[in-house]
């Protein structure tokens, strides 16, 4: 039975944790990268990797989709660790790990206290954006996906409303009404709009139909609200770059699929920047 699976999953993990707390952020961060870099592979999702890497770059050779896939799961090891030092994270002395461009444009909206979306993808380590936009004084609410695993959903959840954000929206209809009780309150939203959604809309992402959340379009016409983009990357080891974009306006002509489309080409982007640095083990397009 699944639950057992998962239990038995949570007591390994919870292992590995309490090791990784016992030897410190900086080397659990590398150990945890090599560990998962030799293990990864063996997984399933060594096939939907390549899967995705083709479609995003259809004249990738089998060199460049090795080279791609090892340094994606050396970031994925690391921020499995890092789970474990987020309190770290938040607190002042990690300020010379983290370079943020931009983060007078999170003063200005905290200062406006007029809500706006924000928007990102699945980059490395994408917990300390909205970590980062809390720490700015912002009133914020996420928006995510559950993990399958129940046990290790308590312990995220846990962890993430302790030390990244208070509101955790789960995706879904119900998630959506939330978001937009809290958006009437002054509350920005933060959305990773990188992952495949069965209530989206089928849209060309790298020249794919992916279904696509239409959420951040769905706001900017209801409430004539700015989108602000936000990527981040890991310099090396345990240092990171955040960009904070200028806030993003469209028209009151433009449609739910036009906005849509132009934020996948903006996530492409950002992609392109670092491909190793972006989790492509999510099924993205999946029919």
């Amino acid at each position: 039975m699944k639950i057992f699976k998962y239990f038995f999953e949570f007591l390994i993990i919870s292992i590995f944790f309490l090791i990784f707390k016992l030897i410190g952020l900086k080397s659990s961060s590398y150990i945890s990268g090599k560990l998962i870099n030799f293990i990864g592979p063996l997984f399933r999702s060594k096939k939907i990797i390549k899967n995705n890497l083709c479609k995003a770059f259809p004249n990738i050779n089998n060199e460049e989709i090795e080279k791609i896939s090892k340094s994606m799961w050396n970031n994925y090891g690391r921020i499995l660790s890092e789970y474990m030092f987020l309190k770290k994270f938040r607190s002042p002395e990690f300020k010379k790990n983290l370079e943020i461009e931009g983060q007078e444009i999170l003063d200005k909206i905290k200062i406006g206290k007029k809500p706006v979306v924000f928007i990102s993808g699945h980059f490395n380590n994408y917990e300390l954006m909205t970590m980062q936009i809390d720490k700015s004084g912002i009133n914020v609410a996420a928006i995510y996906r559950p993990l399958n695993n129940i046990f290790m959903k308590i312990l995220q959840d846990k962890i993430r409303e302790k030390y990244i954000c208070k509101n955790y929206i789960k995706k879904g209809m119900s998630g959506v009404r939330q978001l937009l009780t809290l958006f009437k309150k002054g509350h920005s939203i933060a959305v990773m709009i990188d992952q495949r959604v069965r209530e989206g809309m089928k849209l060309k992402f790298f020249e794919n139909d992916a279904y696509t959340t239409t959420i951040p379009a769905q706001f900017v016409k209801k409430f004539n609200c700015n989108i602000v983009p936000i990527y981040i990357e890991r310099t090396h080891g345990i240092h990171f770059k955040m960009k904070i974009y200028e806030p993003l306006r469209f028209k009151p002509e433009d449609t739910v699929e036009k906005i849509t489309l132009d934020l996948n080409l903006l996530l492409e982007k950002m992609i392109l920047n670092k491909p190793e640095q972006w989790i492509w083990t999510h099924n993205r397009w999946k029919q």
